[in-house]
């Protein structure tokens, strides 16, 4: 039999392995729950965002690399502005045009989030619109309190798409648009006016991201 003494000293190093354990236990718990809330959270993001009216269009023609289709005249509520970048832009021009659909027009009305956000980037000067619902307008929207947000109509016109995921950056811009510009070249087909962005996703849903970079193009059916 051991010494009462040795017996005693062992108490204090087994408590301190159980109490280790139990909180690595506890660790594992909260991080397996984290993960599920994280997952549940993106996956009613995703749920949410394919419910949130879009632009429609009649699609032309698909391949494995773009699409060609055809959007009929749609209204829009747009900010025009001197950024020359993608990060500029979608900063700035989201707050004011969502300041008008979040109620800040003449009867506080508020208009519902559609997609896809467009934006236009050139150094000549940039512009970022909102889609309006199709319920909606250029007599029937409630009027600006910031004057700087304007109210129009597009035209009908056919435009050549390519779609991908992920994040955007001003890189990742440009390389799409080569992208688009090098097949819509090989196939003879003239682009019109610039290259825009389209993106269909908030910033805070991580997966199953939508975004796309679109340019009108001359084309008869």
């Amino acid at each position: 039999m051991y010494p009462d003494s040795l017996r005693h000293n062992e108490h204090p190093a087994c408590t301190f392995v159980v109490k280790q354990n139990n909180i690595d236990v506890k660790m594992a718990l909260t991080l397996v729950i984290i993960v599920a809330i994280f997952i549940v959270f993106q996956s009613f993001m995703s749920v949410s965002t394919s419910n949130i009216e879009k632009q429609p269009y009649r699609l032309i023609q698909k391949d494995k690399s773009f699409e060609i289709r055809y959007y009929a005249a749609a209204t829009f509520a747009t900010i025009k502005s001197n950024a020359t970048s993608y990060r500029e832009l979608s900063s700035s021009g989201f707050r004011r045009i969502a300041g008008y659909i979040f109620g800040g027009n003449e009867s506080s009305t508020k208009i519902a989030m559609t997609s896809p956000v467009h934006m236009d980037i050139s150094a000549e000067g940039s512009s970022m619109s909102f889609v309006m619902p199709a319920r909606y307008n250029t007599n029937n929207l409630p009027k600006p309190n910031d004057a700087a947000v304007e109210i129009h109509q597009s035209k009908p016109q056919y435009a050549a798409a390519i779609e991908f995921g992920g994040y955007v950056n001003d890189e990742t811009l440009k390389r799409y648009t080569k992208q688009l510009e090098d097949k819509l070249k090989a196939l003879n087909i003239k682009p019109i006016g610039h290259y825009r962005y389209l993106g269909y996703n908030p910033p805070y849903q991580l997966i199953n991201r939508r975004n796309e970079v679109i340019v009108e193009i001359e084309w008869k059916e």
